[in-house]
């Protein structure tokens, strides 16, 4: 069946002109709003409200996430999912953007809602909060949301238009060191140093860096040290984070990561417990007929997107968007809305996601999503070759 794509995209893109004032608006509050994992009760409320007054009847605390929601629209034709993240950082805030890829996600389904049915296509317009460790899209998938889609994206901002966040696994670790208490001065034979188990275990992974991949980390801090200079410590707290460049190479990387650990706790004549969070963050993988459609459409609205490989602008980190790329057809591109050398995750790009950068990657975000859209629901052949690209990911890999 022929559309007029071209006219489709026009209208779509008519359509986030009109919203503009309101989905700037909604960004601005979110960001003025920071909320962490799975406390975002005011962006749920802001967003499922723009949805209600749209029409779209979202369902709140959507899969058992009370922060999670989604809207559907259309009955027949492929089904494409638009992702909204809005979970910020502790103390910096949106430092990450997650203002800009709410509305923007946003902003692209309910254009893209407005020609649903001439384009005959299936939509759905999703919230997933808590991507900030959390793991809400995890949550979320282990009930049941994510099935029956054909394709999946967001974007995500950063200081540069990039076609993909090089997005590499990772696993958060909480360990407690257990020795025993005795004052430092009397009696300090006595005593088994649960601080010093945690420095030797720190310093363990730090010579461990040296024979891990370019593209693995290991970063972790103190969470508690003791509770006085002369009492030896009895109990220290660590956290860590362990990345990897997939999923699979993750769990090598995390015994080694544990044996140097242990090492520290044994020499120190300390006992470690360990608790792995129970959500791991597969590496993403970006599918190529989709993000090459999404280049094609942010090249319509003046935005030049570029391969971080060619250009040697790599943004490294971790997204729990790669669960889903295993799962569903997807993409996660970047959006400038900083200067070039403004990393994400600073107190200085925080400040770029409330400018007017920041709101113009909302609806330029807004923009080339709903056209790629289109693209897949009016293009059979551009479906077809985006799930043969996606049968040719590993498979076999516990992503959930």
């Amino acid at each position: 069946m022929h559309h007029d794509t071209e006219g489709l995209k026009d209208a779509v893109c008519a359509e986030v002109d009109r919203l503009a004032p309101q989905l700037v608006h909604a960004s601005r509050e979110i960001h003025a709003h920071p909320e962490l994992n799975y406390q975002e009760h005011f962006a749920h409320d802001l967003l499922t409200e723009m949805l209600d007054q749209a029409g779209l009847h979202p369902q709140r605390h959507a899969y058992g996430v009370a922060t999670g929601f989604e809207a559907r629209v259309g009955e027949t034709g492929y089904d494409v999912a638009v992702l909204c993240e809005y979970d910020a950082l502790p103390a910096i805030g949106h430092a990450c953007g997650h203002n800009i890829i709410a509305t923007a996600g946003l902003g692209a389904g309910l254009a893209a809602a407005t020609v649903a049915e001439r384009a005959g296509g299936r939509l759905r317009i999703m919230g997933t909060p808590a991507e900030e460790g959390g793991g809400g899209k995890i949550a979320m998938a282990r009930n049941g949301a994510f099935q029956g889609l054909d394709a999946a994206m967001m974007v995500h901002p950063a200081d540069a238009d990039l076609v993909r966040m090089d997005a590499i696994a990772l696993q958060e670790l909480d360990v407690r060191f257990h020795g025993k208490a005795a004052h430092a001065a009397a009696a300090p034979h006595e005593g088994r140093n649960a601080l010093d188990a945690a420095v030797l275990g720190y310093m363990n992974v730090a010579a461990l860096r040296q024979h891990i991949t370019s593209s693995e980390r290991v970063h972790g801090i103190f969470t508690k040290g003791g509770d006085k200079a002369n009492i030896v410590p009895a109990e220290t707290e660590m956290n860590w984070i362990v990345r990897s460049q997939t999923i699979a190479s993750l769990q090598p990387l995390k015994d080694r990561v544990l044996a140097c650990l242990g090492g520290g706790a044994s020499a120190c004549g300390c006992t470690m417990s360990t608790d792995w969070h129970d959500v791991t963050y597969a590496d993403m993988i970006d599918n190529g007929p989709m993000v090459a459609a999404y280049v094609t459409n942010a090249a319509r609205i003046g935005r030049t997107v570029v391969d971080p490989a060619v250009v040697g602008r790599r943004v490294v980190g971790s997204t729990d968007m790669g669960n889903i790329s295993y799962l569903v057809p997807s993409i996660h591109p970047m959006i400038q809305v900083a200067p070039a050398g403004v990393p994400i995750h600073t107190v200085d790009f925080a400040r770029w996601a409330a400018s007017a950068d920041g709101d113009r990657a909302v609806i330029d975000g807004a923009k080339a999503m709903a056209m790629t859209v289109i693209d897949l629901w009016c293009q059979p052949d551009l479906m077809r070759s985006v799930q043969q690209a996606f049968a040719g990911r590993p498979t076999g890999v516990e992503v959930l």
